[in-house]
């Protein structure tokens, strides 16, 4: 479903990535774990198009995806969550989903508004609430949701358990799982290895931009600790 080839990117003259390799199934749940600083989010973004990739590959299905914009590779069925949400705060709940509506695409679950409220019960709760008066574990709710409105076949999402309330943390870990059923491909980037390992299948290690250990839960867990 996704895989990252020999990715080397960075900002300006900073380099950053260092020869990346990943992979991630359909339906599976994989986690690039790492401390602060350690590369996973521009990880996600030089997938996303967001961080130009100065070598290596990203393909989707088997089709090279790292020359593409943002926008064309939202619309190849790739969704991204980034960590500061972005939503949209003169916008309701419902109104902020509308914005990430897409066309029902082919290996890709079909999300309707109605299914998202289903998935997430607090945001059909508070359809007509504006974005600006949510809290910060709603507001990323809602950003996964807006994002999936978009049906994509795999999904980015950038530290979800960050900065919000342990009840929210344990609605989202249910939701991944959720994800994962309908047969979504998830790959996130965490730190906190508890939550890691409450949701994914497999993990691998980043620190300074090197995948230094990839495995199960288990053993990547054995090797976090010493970092």
């Amino acid at each position: 479903m996704l895989e990252v080839a020999g990715l080397n990117a960075g900002y300006g003259r900073a380099h950053i990535l260092f020869d990346l390799d990943l992979s991630a199934a359909k339906g599976e749940v994989v986690v690039l774990l790492g401390r602060n600083g350690a590369g996973k989010s521009t990880a996600l973004k030089a997938m996303m198009g967001l961080v130009r990739a100065v070598s290596g590959v990203v393909r989707r299905f088997g089709e090279p995806i790292q020359d593409a914009a943002p926008y064309q590779i939202a619309r190849l069925g790739l969704g991204y969550v980034p960590e500061d949400r972005r939503i949209f705060t003169d916008l309701s709940v419902e109104e902020n989903l509308e914005v990430g509506r897409q066309p029902k695409r082919a290996q890709a679950p079909y999300w309707t508004v109605q299914r998202l409220f289903e998935l997430f019960p607090n945001l059909g709760r508070m359809r007509g609430r504006l974005g600006g008066q949510m809290s910060g574990g709603e507001q990323q709710m809602l950003t996964i949701a807006r994002t999936l409105m978009g049906n994509p076949a795999a999904i980015l999402l950038d530290e979800p358990s960050e900065g919000i309330a342990p009840v929210i943390v344990e609605q989202m870990v249910k939701t991944i799982r959720e994800l994962k059923g309908e047969g979504l491909t998830v790959l996130l980037s965490e730190q906190n290895m508890n939550f890691a390992a409450a949701v994914a299948d497999r993990a691998y290690l980043i620190e300074q931009g090197h995948i230094r250990f990839s495995g199960d839960l288990a053993a990547v867990r054995e090797k976090y600790q010493t970092l």
